[in-house]
Protein backbone atom coordinates (compact mmCIF):
# COMPACT_ATOMS: atom_id res chain seq x y z
CA UNK A 1 0.00 0.00 0.00
CA UNK A 2 1.07 3.27 -1.02
CA UNK A 3 1.11 6.50 1.45
CA UNK A 4 2.28 9.88 0.96
CA UNK A 5 3.77 11.52 3.61
CA UNK A 6 3.64 15.81 3.48
CA UNK A 7 6.67 17.38 5.07
CA UNK A 8 5.14 21.38 6.03
CA UNK A 9 6.93 24.28 7.47
CA UNK A 10 6.61 27.70 8.01
CA UNK A 11 8.21 31.01 8.34
CA UNK A 12 9.45 30.52 11.83
CA UNK A 13 11.20 26.99 10.99
CA UNK A 14 12.42 28.49 7.70
CA UNK A 15 14.23 31.46 9.72
CA UNK A 16 15.71 28.93 12.46
CA UNK A 17 16.89 26.93 9.38
CA UNK A 18 18.38 30.08 7.55
CA UNK A 19 20.11 31.75 11.15
CA UNK A 20 21.32 27.79 11.98
CA UNK A 21 25.44 27.07 11.85
CA UNK A 22 26.61 25.61 9.06
CA UNK A 23 27.30 22.57 11.01
CA UNK A 24 23.94 22.05 12.39
CA UNK A 25 22.93 22.05 8.75
CA UNK A 26 24.99 19.69 7.76
CA UNK A 27 23.87 17.29 10.81
CA UNK A 28 20.33 17.72 9.65
CA UNK A 29 21.51 16.65 6.24
CA UNK A 30 22.94 13.50 7.29
CA UNK A 31 20.29 12.55 9.38
CA UNK A 32 18.02 13.11 6.37
CA UNK A 33 20.09 11.07 3.94
CA UNK A 34 20.56 8.20 6.42
CA UNK A 35 17.16 8.13 6.88
CA UNK A 36 16.27 7.91 3.38
CA UNK A 37 18.81 5.29 3.03
CA UNK A 38 17.24 3.45 5.77
CA UNK A 39 13.84 3.63 3.83
CA UNK A 40 15.10 2.75 0.56
CA UNK A 41 17.00 -0.25 2.28
CA UNK A 42 13.86 -1.49 3.92
CA UNK A 43 12.03 -1.05 0.56
CA UNK A 44 9.82 1.63 1.32
CA UNK A 45 11.13 3.92 -0.37
CA UNK A 46 9.21 5.06 -3.71
CA UNK A 47 10.42 8.43 -4.04
CA UNK A 48 11.17 11.27 -1.92
CA UNK A 49 12.32 15.57 -2.87
CA UNK A 50 12.75 18.60 -0.70
CA UNK A 51 10.45 21.42 -2.46
CA UNK A 52 11.79 25.00 -3.26
CA UNK A 53 10.66 28.10 -0.98
CA UNK A 54 7.19 28.53 -1.50
CA UNK A 55 8.51 32.46 -3.51
CA UNK A 56 9.27 30.31 -6.31
CA UNK A 57 5.40 28.88 -6.75
CA UNK A 58 3.68 28.87 -9.76
CA UNK A 59 0.14 28.93 -9.58
CA UNK A 60 -1.16 27.36 -13.27
CA UNK A 61 -5.14 27.61 -14.17
CA UNK A 62 -6.58 26.91 -18.19
CA UNK A 63 -8.87 29.93 -19.04
CA UNK A 64 -11.62 30.15 -21.34
CA UNK A 65 -10.72 28.96 -24.93
CA UNK A 66 -7.84 26.66 -23.70
CA UNK A 67 -5.53 29.78 -22.34
CA UNK A 68 -2.76 28.68 -19.88
CA UNK A 69 -2.41 31.32 -17.17
CA UNK A 70 0.68 31.21 -14.59
CA UNK A 71 0.92 33.44 -12.00
CA UNK A 72 3.70 34.09 -9.16
CA UNK A 73 3.40 32.30 -5.41
CA UNK A 74 1.17 29.88 -4.20
CA UNK A 75 -2.89 29.26 -4.26
CA UNK A 76 -3.83 29.99 -0.95
CA UNK A 77 -2.20 32.22 1.76
CA UNK A 78 -1.02 29.99 4.53
CA UNK A 79 1.12 30.10 7.63
CA UNK A 80 2.71 26.33 6.67
CA UNK A 81 4.07 25.33 3.55
CA UNK A 82 5.12 22.64 1.65
CA UNK A 83 8.34 21.64 2.24
CA UNK A 84 9.08 18.40 1.19
CA UNK A 85 7.40 14.49 0.54
CA UNK A 86 8.11 10.85 1.32
CA UNK A 87 6.27 8.54 -1.30
CA UNK A 88 6.37 4.91 0.73
CA UNK A 89 5.01 1.26 0.44
CA UNK A 90 4.11 -0.05 3.50
CA UNK A 91 2.24 -2.72 4.84
CA UNK A 92 -0.33 -0.77 6.22
CA UNK A 93 -1.15 2.62 7.97
CA UNK A 94 0.47 2.03 11.37
CA UNK A 95 3.92 1.78 9.58
CA UNK A 96 3.30 4.33 7.48
CA UNK A 97 3.21 6.15 10.62
CA UNK A 98 6.00 4.68 12.23
CA UNK A 99 7.89 5.79 9.34
CA UNK A 100 6.88 9.23 9.80
CA UNK A 101 7.44 9.62 13.07
CA UNK A 102 11.33 9.57 12.13
CA UNK A 103 11.21 12.72 10.35
CA UNK A 104 12.55 15.34 12.58
CA UNK A 105 9.68 17.47 11.89
CA UNK A 106 7.36 15.57 13.11
CA UNK A 107 8.41 16.76 16.69
CA UNK A 108 8.64 20.39 15.61
CA UNK A 109 6.10 20.81 13.28
CA UNK A 110 3.52 18.68 10.96
CA UNK A 111 4.00 16.03 8.99
CA UNK A 112 0.60 14.12 7.33
CA UNK A 113 0.64 11.08 6.06
CA UNK A 114 -2.16 10.63 3.59
CA UNK A 115 -2.65 6.47 1.94
CA UNK A 116 -2.81 6.97 -2.27
CA UNK A 117 -5.95 5.02 -4.36
CA UNK A 118 -6.07 3.43 -7.93
CA UNK A 119 -8.21 5.47 -10.17
CA UNK A 120 -10.20 2.63 -10.44
CA UNK A 121 -10.63 2.88 -6.24
CA UNK A 122 -12.28 6.43 -7.37
CA UNK A 123 -15.30 4.54 -9.26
Amino acid sequence: MKFLVLIYGNPETRKMWEEMPKEQKSAGLDYYAELTKDLESSGQLVATAPLADPAETKQVKVGPGGQVLSTDGPFAETKEHLAGFYVLECDDLDQAIESAARIPEASFGIVEVRPTRELGDLL
